[in-house]
Order: C-alpha cells, then structure tokens, then sequence
C-alpha cells in the first residue's frame, strides 16, 4: 500500500536516480513471472536502500528475504572494495532468477545467495554485521530481530520494511498473525534501549534502527 498520494508518488520517482537498465528489466521481468510482483521493492525504495547503504558504507550486509534479488543488487552497486552481502530466501524456484540478475549486475562475487529457511541459516553465518535488511516472513521478524542484535556493531544499522502492513498495524479491528506480529515488532523496537529507531511511511513502511549499545 502506498501512503503518498499517487501523483506525488509517481513525481517522487520522476526526480529521484535511475535505477539502472538490469533493476529496470529485473522489476519488469518480476511483474511478468512471478506471484506477488509488489514484493519487489522497485525504484523508489531500491534507491532509498541504495543511498542508505551509500552513506553506511557497510562491509558487511545481511539481507533476509532475497526474492528476485532487486534490492540486494540495489545496495551491493554502492558497496566498498572487498564488502560483501549475503542474501536469504526460502524460495528455491527463485534462485536462478536472483542468479541470473546478480551475474548481469557483475555482483557474483559481493552478493552470496543462500535458499533455505533464515532461522537455521542465520546462526550459521559467521561474523559481524554493519546493516541488516530485513524483508521476510512477518511473523519471525522479532526472531530475525533478537538474531541479529547481537551480531550487529555497535553503530550499525537494521532497516525492516512492511512495517505498516497496509495501515493494518494502526487498525485495532485487524488482528491476523502477521499484523500481531508486526505491531508486537514496532512495539519492541520502539522500546528497546539497546536502538533508536525511525518509522519512515515510505511505501509500506521501513523502520530504521541504529544499534547504540549491547
């Protein structure tokens, strides 16, 4: 759902960065092959990704929830020599979409795909992390979370989108397990001292955390 008038919206892109051809085809190429298209973060929050990740500087970026690859790509164009990103997706029939995109970015060697469920993979990823995106299964997004926090540097930053689930989190008559879930998520966020936090309404939300202490 998008929060912002259409026209404004559509003057917003007009006026913000190309995404590039390969985003481009890999947007069109989503809408046309796969269930779902709106996942894809698409030009507007691609480049809001990408400049995030421009200003970060991240050496290492964890994205769970890869899809077709649109906003891995979209952050690894900025990222400094030798930085890499792993991406996670459950999704196996995705994989040799995200792969073919990533190969025609020239990211093969920054972005490292893994097809399989986040929960058990995430531990298995060694090291810290500088910039956590998070854009997968609602329900585990406060799992994600408390998985993450640790690994994260003091200093870094983790970015949720979906948020605002379709202004469902605001409706108190609306109470699915995705919505709970992401309305327990933004609470906990919001109160943890170990983060400050911005809910942006870009698109259907994107909460920014920067981790301030352990």
């Amino acid at each position: 759902m998008d929060f912002i008038p259409e026209h404004i919206s559509k003057y917003a892109e007009q006026h913000t960065r190309h995404e590039g051809f390969v985003l481009e085809e890999l947007e069109k190429d989503t809408y046309l092959k796969v269930l779902m298209p709106r996942m894809c973060s698409g030009h507007l929050q691609g480049q809001i990704l990408r400049m995030f990740t421009a200003m970060i500087r991240p050496k290492r970026v964890l994205e769970i929830g890869t899809y077709t690859g649109y906003s891995a790509i979209a952050m690894a164009e900025v990222l400094p020599s030798g930085a890499e990103l792993h991406t996670i997706d459950i999704n196996a029939e995705l994989k040799p979409m995200v792969e073919t995109y990533i190969n025609k970015a020239g990211m093969e060697r920054t972005i490292k795909l893994h097809i399989g469920n986040a929960m058990n993979i995430i531990p298995t990823l060694e090291g810290s992390w500088d910039m956590v995106f998070i854009d997968a299964d609602k329900e585990n997004y406060l799992n994600y979370y408390h998985m993450v926090l640790p690994a994260l540097k003091p200093g870094g930053f983790i970015i949720a989108d979906n948020v605002l689930w379709s202004g469902k989190v605001c409706d108190e008559t609306v109470n699915d397990p995705e919505t709970r879930a992401l309305r327990e998520f933004n609470t906990f966020v919001h109160n943890d001292q170990r983060v400050e936090n911005v809910l942006l309404p870009v698109r259907d939300g994107l909460m920014i955390m920067r981790k301030i202490s352990e």
